[in-house]
């Protein structure tokens, strides 16, 4: 039986998913939680009345129009958008209010940007480095670097060349990889698969797979590529003008015929 939850077309009234059904679909106790959010830039407000379930060890992929809101959630959630109300908490903690810097080192939460981030006359040993920024103690970052290249021999093998050399889906690895430094709990990732021929895409797709699967961590992803998204993520959930529209597991948002309806009309 498929579990899919959704609401009126929002220019009709709808306020969004029930957060009993977000509850009821998310099975687990959350890890991450947000309640009934209003969050956008300077006086416009993006997200309305946004809330979402989703415990440790599990991938939600957000999709929609573009323009819906789903890079804003992520940037709510690491505190680059503003929030006017609502509550955002990671494991028991609320981190509403809390900067960039303290989602990283407090809340665990890491932030791989849609933007291409590599700096490309450092190399990739130095771009590892960066992503210890916070860390105590300078060698805390090599060591961390040097677990992180271990389990990428992709990147071990190009350590010392400068990131500018390196594949489009190689500068996307090395992201996800720089995130990884501070060993956080929390992964937000805009658009992993964004300008990568289809055996990049693979490759980063099974390197989240990896990290959820084998290592517990917890994903939140925008992906454009819908299909892609849906059939990796354990759950998806569907914005459309800056609300919830519809929630359900992954693969079941991919059967249901209102999916196009939703694309097409946003």
């Amino acid at each position: 039986m498929a579990t899919i939850t959704s609401a009126r077309d929002p220019e009709n009234g709808a306020s969004g998913v029930p957060v009993s059904e977000l509850d009821c679909l998310a099975g687990n106790p959350s890890l991450i939680t947000i309640d009934r959010l209003h969050a956008g830039y300077d006086r416009m407000q993006i997200l309305h009345d946004f809330s979402l379930r989703l415990p440790r060890g599990k991938a939600l992929c957000l999709v929609g129009p573009n323009g819906a809101g789903k890079s804003t959630v992520l940037n709510a959630i690491y505190g680059f958008a503003r929030i006017f109300t609502g509550t955002i908490d990671v494991d028991g903690y609320d981190v509403t209010k809390l900067p960039p810097s303290a989602k990283l080192k407090t809340a665990r939460t890491a932030y791989v940007l849609q933007t291409d981030s590599v700096f490309p006359d450092m190399t990739v040993e130095e771009n590892l480095f960066m992503g210890g920024y916070l860390l105590d103690r300078q060698s805390d970052a090599k060591k961390a670097a040097e677990q992180v290249l271990e389990r990428y021999p992709a990147l071990k093998a190009r350590r010392r060349e400068r990131a500018r050399v390196l594949s489009g889906g190689e500068r996307r690895l090395l992201e996800i990889s720089r995130a990884l430094i501070m060993d956080p709990d929390v992964l937000l990732i805009d658009e992993p698969s964004i300008g990568l021929e289809p055996r990049a895409i693979d490759m980063i797709f099974d390197t989240l797979r990896e990290l959820r699967d084998t290592r517990g961590k917890t994903l939140i992803l925008v992906e454009q590529n819908a299909r892609k998204g849906l059939e990796f993520a354990d759950m998806g959930y569907v914005l459309v003008a800056g609300r919830l529209v519809k929630a359900g597991h992954g693969k079941e948002l991919l059967a249901d015929p209102d999916m196009g309806r939703l694309f097409l009309g946003g």
